[in-house]
């Protein structure tokens, strides 16, 4: 029997009706709907300060981070959903990898939650060109923390009118490059899991 992944889910907006979150629960549905086991978070939820290494030095990294870290530890696979700001990824959102990647130990244990973790993305903007900007840089930052992002993504046009009053896409093109984007994240998930077991 195939081992259920488990996957987390989240956008890199907090911002009500953000385009991201309506297209991170797009992302929950269709890998809930392949059986993937899902966590849906907000970075909202884990607030922390700019990342600085004088903090750092004098406090370690904040407990926020950890719990962040220790959530992508404990799934199998990550998708993330991030907004484009001045044609690249948004800071609340950089600023948490950043946060996650100086990580190395949880007391006299390694941890490093983001090497070896697969991940998938999705970009979104209110305009044409859909946050391709942007999920490129994303990518570039994951792959240089070591993560293995798999190729297929999801990146949505003119998000105002992108999705229906059930939160569905209208455009079948967008739903088929979810349904490739979880299918694609739930297998490599399945096949690379260095999951830790809380």
């Amino acid at each position: 029997m195939a081992v259920i992944p488990r996957i987390l889910v989240f956008a890199g907006s907090v911002r009500s009706g953000a385009f991201s979150g309506k297209t991170a629960d797009a992302a929950q549905k269709e890998l809930a709907l392949q059986g993937a086991e899902v966590t849906r978070i907000s970075l909202g939820d884990y607030p922390l300060p700019i990342v600085d290494e004088d903090l750092q030095k004098e406090k370690g990294i904040p407990e926020n981070a950890m719990k962040i870290g220790w959530l992508i530890a404990t799934h199998d696979g990550v998708l993330i959903a991030t907004p484009e700001y001045n044609g690249s990824l948004p800071p609340l959102l950089k600023n948490a990898i950043d946060w996650v990647s100086l990580a190395r130990h949880d007391g006299a244990r390694s941890f490093r939650p983001l090497a070896g973790k697969v991940a998938g993305l999705c970009s979104s903007s209110k305009g044409h060109f859909a946050g391709i900007r942007c999920i490129n840089h994303l990518r570039a930052v994951l792959v240089r923390c070591q993560m293995e992002v798999v190729t297929p993504e999801c990146s949505v046009p003119e998000g105002s009118n992108a999705f229906d009053e059930d939160g569905n896409f209208r455009d079948e093109r967008l739903r088929q490059s979810m349904e490739r984007l979880c299918r694609t994240l739930i297998e490599t998930s399945r096949m690379l899991s260095v999951r830790i077991e809380a």
